[in-house]
Order: structure tokens, then C-alpha cells, then sequence
């Protein structure tokens, strides 16, 4: 009686967004996407820094240059996101690890002293 198929479980009606939520039962994956969401918002902010061109002049400048501002802000963001973290990607996978029954959160570490 129905002609309209029936949906993929792994899709959205109209979105086509993936819904498939298994990715998130592993630790690593949820680590690996908090940092992911460090960096982009470490880019985020280093791209609205650049765009207030304090002390600026457009002597040198070109849209090449500005490329490579963006590449370089790119890995700048990135290396900040593995090496100094400012906790963002940390809080969001300890939230998402809450969420999730299968998921415990990382225990404190232990400095030596019993509790």
C-alpha cells in the first residue's frame, strides 16, 4: 500500500546525516573527536585574532599569503590542541562518555598519596 521506501536505521529522514551512534562506545574515538573539537575551536579563535589586523599594514599582502596564514593557522591550532589543550576537548569527551552507559569516565590520577 506504501509506496515510499523505508529508511536506512543509519540515516536521517531528509538530512542524510548519519545517526549511527556505535562509533561513540569507544574511548579512543571519543578522545580522538575531543581533541579534533579543541583544535577547531583553537582555529576558530587564532582566525578571529587574525582578522582584527592589529599592527598590519597591506604592503605585502595577497590572497597567497593569506592562504598560507590560514594553512599555518590550521597547524598552529592543531598543535595546540595535541600538545597544550585548553581542556574544551577534555570536558567534551568526559561529558559524552557520561552519556554513554558502556563508558566510564577516567579516573583521577593518583599522585602517590592514599585517599
Amino acid at each position: 500500500m506504501s509506496d515510499v521506501p523505508a529508511l536506512s536505521p543509519v540515516q536521517g529522514p531528509t538530512t542524510g546525516i548519519n545517526l549511527d551512534t556505535s562509533r561513540l562506545q569507544n574511548r579512543a574515538n571519543l578522545e580522538a573527536a575531543g581533541k579534533k573539537f579543541e583544535a577547531v575551536f583553537t582555529g576558530m579563535m587564532v582566525k578571529a585574532m587574525r582578522s582584527t589586523h592589529l599592527a598590519e599594514d597591506d604592503l605585502f599582502g595577497s590572497k597567497g599569503l593569506d592562504t598560507f596564514k590560514e594553512m599555518q593557522d590550521t597547524q598552529f591550532a592543531t598543535g595546540m590542541a595535541d600538545h597544550a589543550p585548553l581542556g574544551i576537548g577534555k570536558a567534551m569527551t568526559e561529558f559524552l562518555a557520561r552519556s554513554q552507559s558502556g563508558l566510564q569516565a577516567e579516573p583521577p590520577p593518583t599522585d602517590g598519596t592514599p585517599s
